[in-house]
């Protein structure tokens, strides 16, 4: 009898847009159709023009990169329910959550984390969660000290009713008790485990109010006296697989001293990789974030469908899935969720080699991490082990284990503590290659783009998996301060690695990167600089008015036409991709301003971030962003109700938001005033245009928030001293505008 063919644990389907197609292919046209009318013209025109050709030649390559990108859309389906009977020693797999500061990442929000992490839909003994504390709290640590105990009763309760939210503070929001008619047993356990829950974060929240969380005695007191950028290494075993139904929890915080170099989240990877590497050694690693929690208890075994068999260990690195979020607010006021990109792009890629990682809700191959090559059974001598992977013997066997896909004699995870604090010291890696062949690599704020790009370049594919319920979901940056901080350290990050060595050009001509994938590395790397084309094209509407001159073809002419049309198609398309997912017209609206007001501000401090850094004047810095603890009781009625207001601080970074708006205010007051006339003078094309005046407007529309802003005070208000700044640059500008005219 003929073997039978296994059922397969996953397939991909491609996805029919042909519309969608169509309309990208028009835009396209459209654009490139605009730039040899430009082309034709320019000699009869000016320095106006010849800027208006170059902001538009650009904007025609970014859409071609971004069709590109979009080109291939494909559905992934996979069969967990199969993976048992195909696998029936289900592999290990180990769990990272990263924290670096208590103050911005409050530890209740990592306890929550790490407890759906403890309670997924998989075998306790085939897991294991390691917690990094970069900021070395002894809160945060008494937090998952305490967290450990009320997991013995979480993970039991979930495991048993098969709850679906698995995070405590999510899951207690609801009351099923009133909403259905549960039997008595489910009652009283579900009444009992919410007052131990309470409790905890009544613990926690009393311990955040003191100077330390309790007296640092016994197993805190380590942390008497601890300095935050220099101290010892810190690793605790908080809770052990033995008897009980929850996994390992292990706590770390890696040494620091100020001499050597920590690279910030990339550094504390490697670490956990290390650590982890000695204790358990899994074949597979999934990372979060420490405000993103499991929504989705079969997320592993989900993940594992794409990466065990034949096929997949010879093909597949790693496995993305999207960052959702629990607190979004309606329409996205700040244009950071992100639903129509991972929706359109997202498959799109998932159709060419595979989406790049992006540092949270991400399962790895370990050898992948470690440095293998597709369809290489790798294998190092003692020297090579020793030169590449440090000085740790006992690391340098469990490397050697991971890259064969041997398991190895497991002794106790505390067996190997001495040896843990040994790779988690400030100088392991020095004469290493981490963070350079392998490892997470160094040298960029987005050290989750790097490193993925470094696993693509050597062929591996990776997938994006979007599930129901999502996967996983994280909390959002709320208010423009958080928003545009998060933005700025993602340009600064990506434009590090376009002007490093490890640019994908390079990847492609020496590596496995394939070229579409490649273009839109391209596309993705290059969004700060995107902020320059923004920038300029946003203010020569204004700067036309002032000097009374044009930069769009008059009324009159027929090639008005193709800007016209360039506008409405491009409005048109964009607006039938967010109605097409189910999101509001308000949504669409506050993402197309959110676009033009993190270019022109995060965007553009990003690049002057990275320039500076190639001058040699000033390093990029790593700012955590600000995290809203889940149960912030000064909600704002306004975010409830999804209408947020925007909010500023001192930053810098909102001046040239506010320049912008106020020399467009300034050009329409002058126009209005008469002091420029509308009208065309002669035949020959000079003076001011309908079309400019337009663009002026919507310019005006797009900054609304700012507009605002200038009229509101606290948190809603823009700073006076921010409004001086902007103040004078705009006199400066409409100044030379008027100088020009002159």
């Amino acid at each position: 009898m003929a073997n039978e063919i296994p059922f397969p644990l996953y397939h991909k389907t491609a996805r029919k847009n042909t519309i969608q197609r169509a309309l990208d292919t028009t835009l396209l046209f459209l654009l490139i159709s605009l730039l040899f009318y430009r082309l034709l013209s320019l000699k009869t025109h000016g320095f106006v023009w010849l800027l208006a050709f170059l902001c538009e030649s650009w904007f025609t390559f970014f859409w071609f990169l971004i069709v590109n990108a979009k080109w291939n859309p494909v559905d992934i389906k996979t069969y967990p329910q199969s993976l048992e009977p195909r696998f029936p020693e289900l592999p290990a797999v180990d769990m990272f959550v990263t924290t670096a500061d208590p103050v911005r990442e409050p530890p209740i929000m990592t306890v929550n984390t790490v407890l759906s992490l403890l309670a997924v839909d998989y075998p306790a003994d085939k897991l294991a969660c390691y917690v990094s504390d970069d900021g070395c709290s002894a809160l945060t640590f008494y937090s998952l000290v305490e967290s450990s105990k009320f997991a013995k009763l979480w993970v039991r309760f979930c495991k048993k009713y098969k709850v679906q939210v698995r995070a405590p503070f999510r899951y207690f929001l609801e009351d099923p008790i009133s909403t259905s008619a549960p039997n008595l047993e489910f009652k009283e356990e579900w009444e009992k485990i919410k007052a131990e829950y309470e409790h905890l974060c009544l613990k926690i929240k009393e311990a955040s109010r003191k100077s330390a969380p309790c007296n640092l005695t016994h197993d805190l007191a380590v942390f008497a006296n601890i300095e935050t950028s220099n101290h010892p290494t810190i690793i605790k075993i908080i809770g052990e697989n033995c008897e009980e139904d929850v996994p390992h929890l292990v706590y770390i915080s890696r040494e620091k001293r100020p001499k050597y170099p920590h690279h910030f989240k990339a550094g504390a990877m490697n670490v956990l990789s290390r650590v982890s590497g000695l204790m358990t050694n899994a074949p597979f690693t999934l990372n979060v974030d420490c405000d993103m929690f499991v929504n989705n208890p079969q997320v592993v075994r989900e993940a594992l469908c794409q990466l065990v068999g034949r096929e997949s260990e010879r093909e597949m690195g790693f496995i993305q899935y999207p960052q959702c979020f629990y607190n979004a607010t309606k329409d996205d006021p700040y244009g950071n969720q992100m639903v129509v990109l991972i929706e359109y792009i997202g498959r799109g890629l998932a159709g060419l080699q595979g989406p790049p990682y992006s540092g949270t809700g991400c399962f790895h191959r370990r050898k992948v991490i470690y440095g293998a090559w597709p369809g290489n059974a790798a294998s190092i001598n003692d020297y090579e082990a020793m030169k590449e992977f440090g000085k740790s013997e006992e690391f340098q066997e469990s490397v050697t284990h991971a890259l064969k896909g041997e398991k190895g004699i497991r002794k106790s995870i505390s067996d190997y503590l001495e040896a843990s604090f040994q790779v988690a010291a400030c100088d392991y890696e020095s004469g290493s290659s981490w963070g350079t062949k392998f490892g997470w690599i160094y040298g960029s704020m987005t050290e989750d783009v790097l490193t993925g790009l470094n696993i693509h370049k050597k062929g591996w594919k990776s997938n994006f998996h979007l599930l129901d319920p999502p996967a996983f979901l994280g909390c959002a940056p709320t208010g423009g301060p958080a928003a545009m901080t998060q933005q700025k350290r993602w340009a600064t990050g990506l434009l590090e690695i376009l002007v490093s060595k490890s640019n994908p050009i390079v990847f492609t001509l020496t590596g496995n990167l394939q070229f579409r994938l490649y273009l839109f590395y391209i596309y993705l790397l290059s969004w700060g600089l995107t902020s320059v084309p923004e920038l300029c094209y946003a203010a020569l509407p204004a700067y036309c008015i002032i000097a009374n001159s044009y930069f769009l073809p008059k009324v009159q002419d027929p090639a008005i036409l193709i800007p016209v049309a360039i506008f409405v198609t491009y409005n048109m398309l964009t607006l039938r991709e967010y109605l097409k997912v189910d999101l509001s017209f308000r949504a669409w609206w506050n993402n197309m301003r959110m676009a033009r007001i993190t270019a022109t501000s995060a965007y553009l401090f990003g690049v002057l971030a990275v320039v500076l850094k190639l001058l040699g004047l000033s390093d990029t810095v790593f700012e955590v962003t600000q995290k809203d603890d889940e149960a912030s009781e000064d909600e704002d009625d306004d975010e409830i109700n999804g209408t947020a207001k925007f909010t500023f601080d001192e930053s810098p970074i909102f001046v040239p938001g506010t320049t912008l708006l106020l020399v467009h205010l300034t050009a329409l007051l002058s126009l209005c005033l008469g002091l420029r006339p509308l009208v065309h003078k002669d035949g020959q094309g000079s003076g001011v245009g309908l079309g400019e005046v337009l663009c002026s407007l919507w310019v005006v529309l797009c900054f609304r928030p700012f507009m605002k802003g200038l009229f509101r005070r606290g948190k809603y208000g823009i700073p006076s001293s921010t409004i001086f700044k902007s103040t004078s640059l705009a006199f400066v500008l409409v100044c030379l505008g008027t100088a020009s005219w002159a």
